[in-house]
């Protein structure tokens, strides 16, 4: 790709894409690795042989069939990092279920919203989950279920769902418990199985995934056992993942960043899933990466953060690690660099892509100079094309700025049942339009810079607030901070920066100003300053800034001017 002069790059054409299903894929490795780990749960001491896990998922996926859930129906799941939700995720597979996944956050109307698009049939619930009490929320939108059989609900808010299946040992009025559906199927579904298998197609969707709905209510982009089982395979290719890998995986499940990168990666190589609790806790990671003796591990850039700032970071041997991947929200540079020699992650890479596209499109190589390992996004995918487009839709020059398109193998079939959205993030020519502001270098290393919609406007300069993050990040009392614009009747916005100070600094607006003066364009220097503990995250890590946004706006009492 050396010397491009326009920002269109396609990924190399090998390995070959491969067309097969989640279960044969599966199944595949089973036969290879059947006596070694497949998962570790650290927190409830299991240890599972890939020949178990193949058993578990079986027993779920007759007792599925035995509760009346078939090919084409959908299973939502509704759970933080558990056992069954790796059960779930092989067994609805297996026989041909679309796995709907649920964020863990959502409170009742978010739940409903998502249960009734996509027309959940059965529901496999945790029973609580930190200040989440899911089982509660179920019975508040349906009160049906104080009174039903369990397998037998008639619901008014949500006539498709029939089924709740909690996870929980303590009986439940009108929910099925997960360890009975697991000793329901008799003889007659067990034997049905492979015969279901045979009849699955590798375009078939298997997995509705709600994005974040930061532009009206969430949409469930639909993916297929193509996309997912691709994408993960030159995910793993990337890392060099081999049986003989152990991946900690501390990112969320109902994410493509747990089921595809880590769990289907896994399968891809044979490696090991390690599971160090149900959601994300740095002391706790940390514990089992040591413990478990692990050589990758996932996560967005505030968990490495939180990692790497504990006062007992040191304490932990942590020189089985190797590679892993960063992504979720832009890496900030100097964090990739503690990483990196703090943490033994020589060989860590940076992925970058959107649910919708299965999620990775651009991987950084494990051998890949440092400097492009912490300050870009890697190189395209195989099969994969992406260029970066002006307002006008045409490809830019290599280095410029533009909006990232991308397609192949890995962009959604659609959003399900919403033709019109679909059509609005995918052109006729099969392009997925982004969202997110990027630059492909000369030699193919894409940049993501913001989204397009982050983008702020002072007093007609365009600002970009990743490039202002980076730079006060180079700021020793700094340990973290979201940039963003507030409205101004002057300028049209102004900036505005949440810092989190290092440990034991404190940063104050003056001390930014000194900061930056000389060394940015006066536009860019920020107007508002304010410290906190922590900003307000997604369960994926990713940081909310229209709330931090609301806030400063209430909070100097100001009124929205447009920026147009």
């Amino acid at each position: 790709m050396a010397g491009l002069r326009h920002s269109h790059v396609k990924g190399p054409e090998t390995p070959a894409l491969e067309a097969v299903t989640i279960p044969d894929f599966f199944a595949r490795t089973v036969a290879q690795h059947g006596t070694r780990d497949a998962c570790v749960f650290s927190e409830s001491g299991e240890h599972w042989t890939w020949d178990q896990l193949s058993k578990k998922v079986d027993e779920l996926a007759a007792g599925l069939l035995a509760i009346g859930v078939y090919k084409g129906d959908r299973v939502g799941i509704w759970a933080p990092n558990r056992p069954e939700w790796v059960l779930a995720q092989f067994a609805t597979a297996r026989i041909g279920v679309i796995l709907v996944n649920i964020n863990p956050a959502y409170r009742r109307a978010e739940l409903q919203y998502a249960l009734a698009k996509a027309g959940v049939k059965a529901l496999i619930s945790a029973v609580s989950f930190k200040t989440s009490q899911y089982l509660e929320m179920l019975q508040d939108i349906a009160p049906e279920l104080g009174h039903c059989q369990p397998g037998q609900l008639e619901s008014k808010n949500l006539p498709s769902l029939k089924s709740v299946i909690q996870v929980g040992d303590a009986p439940v009025a009108g929910m099925l418990c997960f360890s009975d559906v697991m000793t329901r199927g008799g003889p007659g579904q067990c034997s049905r199985l492979d015969a279901i298998g045979a009849t699955l197609v590798p375009d078939d969707a298997i997995n509705l995934q709600f994005t974040s709905g930061t532009t009206g209510s969430p949409k469930a982009a639909t993916l297929t056992h193509q996309n997912i089982v691709n994408n993960a395979r030159f995910v793993a290719d990337c890392m060099r993942l081999t049986h003989r890998d152990r991946l900690c995986i501390p990112v969320p499940l109902y994410h493509c960043f747990g089921m595809v990168l880590g769990n289907l990666a896994c399968v891809t190589a044979g490696s090991t899933m390690v599971f160090p609790g149900e959601g994300f806790d740095a002391l706790q990671t940390l514990q089992t990466l040591s413990q478990e003796r692990c050589t990758g591990v996932h996560g967005v850039p505030t968990m490495f953060s939180a990692m790497v700032n504990l006062p007992d970071f040191s304490q932990f041997d942590l020189r089985t690690l190797r590679t892993g991947i960063m992504a979720g929200a832009p890496c900030p540079i100097e964090l990739m660099k503690r990483v990196v020699s703090e943490m033994h992650l020589e060989e860590m890479t940076i992925a970058y892509g959107m649910t919708e596209t299965s999620p990775v499109s651009f991987q950084s190589a494990v051998d890949d100079p440092i400097e492009r390992r912490v300050s870009t996004v890697g190189r395209i995918h195989p099969h994969v094309e992406a260029k970066v487009v002006n307002e006008s839709g045409e490809t830019v020059a290599s280095g410029e700025q533009g909006e990232l398109h991308t397609r192949g193998y890995l962009v959604m079939r659609e959003y399900w049942e919403d033709p019109e959205q679909t059509a609005k993030s995918i052109d006729r020519d099969g392009w997925m339009h982004t969202g997110d502001l990027a630059t492909i270098d000369s030699e193919g290393y894409c940049n993501i810079v913001g989204r397009v919609k982050d983008m702020l406007i002072r007093g007609g300069e365009n600002v970009y607030p990743r490039e202002i993050e980076e730079f006060l990040l180079g700021h020793p009392g700094i340990q973290d901070v979201q940039v963003f614009g507030i409205p101004d009747e002057k300028y049209g916005e102004e900036i505005c920066a949440w810092i989190v100070p290092a440990q034991g600094a404190q940063v104050s607006l003056e001390d930014v100003r000194t900061h930056c003066e000389g060394q940015i364009a006066h536009f860019k220097v920020p107007r508002y300053v304010r410290t906190v503990t922590e900003f307000p995250m997604t369960v994926t890590g990713k940081p909310q800034k229209f709330l931090m946004r609301e806030k400063m706006v209430s909070e100097l009492d100001l009124e929205e001017t447009s920026t147009a």
